[in-house]
């Protein structure tokens, strides 16, 4: 393969089905190229202002029918990226080994024009056909005035990325056979939102595993680090075993439970162990938030602020914390929830299951509390930020040190801390065993890393987290949708305010027997709402 290449589609044979009659011809009447890199008429009338709807369809037009006709300078003469954009082309023959494709301009919709292709990916006398929809966009360029297709590696391929390639042949690692742990096989077809996480494990244990490489059409990501993505298997390979912890009852429910909203996520662990026994995600983009996410927790975060207030001696569970309609902190102002009574005769205990934010931000202005306080509560007790190997890539939280209204933000779940549902799972599974097990979605013993540690809660914070979670659970903001899952439960619901978004993120952690689940469920709402169904019906699974 061609080092450098940027990516590799069609090549070989060619046909085209574009509206219109023939080829569009194009002269290169100079040498000389526009700063948006293409070549240019000096003749050429210089435009200014968005491209016509005429404009962007003949563009398009001609910009498919070089395409398919496997002449690279020809198409990317029709980019606003010469260099690149001919590199890439030239690269569909050598590298993806793609031919006879069909490229069909859809309707288009302003400046964008959606695609498909159909073609064929032969190597060394296997051959399998390969389809799949695309898009361009058509802008103006800078300097020569045309219309032409914005070039990126995604007009070749969706799942490319700036660098990406396509590249057939034998495949970067061998295959896996990912199964539970009771042995079940966990396909991608069954378990749609794993697919991700499957790769992921492939790129890191598929030679270790034993398997044999087959022979496959792959996008091989520029990021190293990033492994490789197979589209298309000419050979098969000879999968090698992969032993994960997950479990392939919580997945399904996992699965199922992230289809009730858009861009949710949910993670659940066995909190005696640490095992990820679940993860899905119900997102277009296939990003793998339950894991990567880096956005607010809201009031989920107080499970670790009570905790925080609780070993400082600032109050305890049965202590008295006035819950007032506003509370000031360092000039900035915070109010509860729409609709929350203030109760200035509140228990601390009677705070958290109603989560009420100015109990939080009054009790972080007393003495022992600083900016660093929450930050060494999380890293030291909860083992937040302290560089977890889960086994496939995740994000361990970041609750830094914050002066100023960030202090009591940050305590509430907003300010400058950010979480997924992996994290926040962690954080319940903590606040009830003491015990902070890094969490693994394969076993350490597999490859011999060194998972993060901490010490922990003393017994008593314990038991007053237990206590406080369970009337969160029974009769707080979480009853609703734990109702009907037992007495042996405990939950936190959270609202997280992202600047510029009408809707509050929903987030919602419990726990349920040896379980403990966390869920996202972005735009959602309240926690209760949208994310507090999710984790009912993965601990009711569990």
């Amino acid at each position: 393969m061609r080092r450098g290449a940027k990516a590799a589609l069609v090549g070989g044979v060619f046909a085209v089905m574009v509206g219109g009659a023939g080829y569009g011809a194009y002269n290169l009447v100079s040498d000389v190229n526009g700063d948006d890199g293409s070549p240019r008429s000096e003749a050429a009338e210089v435009k200014t202002g968005p491209p016509s709807d005429g404009e962007v369809r003949e563009t398009a037009r001609k910009f498919l029918e070089a395409w398919a006709k496997g002449d690279a300078r020809q198409a990317a003469a029709y980019t606003n990226n010469f260099a690149a954009a001919e590199e890439s082309l030239t690269g569909f023959r050598e590298d993806a080994h793609l031919t006879k494709a069909k490229l069909v301009p859809k309707q288009a919709s302003g400046a964008r024009v959606p695609f498909s292709v159909s073609t064929t990916v032969s190597y060394k006398g296997k051959s399998k056909p390969f389809a799949y929809d695309s898009q361009l966009t058509v802008v103006r360029g800078k300097t020569t005035g045309r219309a032409l297709v914005d070039w990126s590696e995604a007009v070749i391929h969706p799942s490319l990325e700036k660098g990406d390639t396509l590249v057939t042949g034998e495949s970067a690692t061998p295959p896996i056979q990912a199964v539970d742990r009771a042995g079940t096989v966990l396909r991608k077809k069954d378990y749609p939102s794993l697919g991700p996480i499957l790769d992921k494990l492939r790129d890191t244990y598929g030679e270790s595993a034993g398997g044999k490489p087959g022979v496959e059409l792959y996008v091989q990501h520029a990021d190293d680090d990033a492994g490789a993505r197979s589209l298309v298997s000419l050979a098969p390979g000879k999968p090698g075993k992969l032993h994960t912890t997950l479990s392939a009852g919580v997945q399904k429910a996992a699965e199922q439970a992230v289809l009730r909203s858009d861009d949710s996520s949910v993670v659940a662990l066995k909190p005696s162990t640490g095992e990820v026994l679940a993860v899905a995600n119900n997102r277009k983009d296939g990003f793998n938030a339950a894991f990567l996410g880096k956005v607010p927790p809201g009031s989920t975060m107080k499970i670790v602020s009570a905790a925080m207030l609780i070993d400082k001696g600032v109050t305890k569970a049965s202590g008295p914390a006035p819950c007032p309609a506003s509370a000031t902190w360092q000039s900035q102002t915070f109010n509860n929830l729409k609709g929350m009574t203030p109760n200035e005769s509140a228990t601390f205990s009677e705070d958290f299951a109603r989560s009420c934010n100015t109990a939080f931000v009054k009790l972080i202005d007393e003495d022992g509390i600083s900016d660093a306080s929450l930050t060494e509560e999380a890293r030291n007790n909860f083992g937040l930020g302290q560089d977890w190997k889960v086994g496939v890539p995740s994000f361990d939280g970041s609750v830094p040190e914050s002066p100023g209204p960030n202090r009591a933000s940050n305590a509430i779940g907003q300010g400058e801390v950010t979480m997924n549902p992996l994290n926040m799972a962690s954080v319940t599974a903590t606040a009830m065993t003491g015990t902070f097990r890094q969490p693994v979605i394969v076993p350490a013993s597999l490859d011999d890393r060194q998972l993060a540690t901490a010490q922990g809660l003393r017994a008593s914070t314990v038991q007053q987290l237990r206590q406080m979670m369970n009337r969160t659970a029974v009769s707080g903001t979480g009853a609703r949708a734990m109702a009907g899952l037992g007495t042996d439960i405990g939950a936190k619901t959270g609202s997280a305010e992202i600047g510029g978004q009408e809707v509050s993120d929903s987030w919602f952690t419990g726990y349920r027997g040896d379980v403990a689940a966390a869920a996202l469920a972005q735009r959602g709402g309240h926690g209760g709402d949208s994310a507090g169904p999710i984790v009912a019906a993965v601990l009711g699974a569990g």
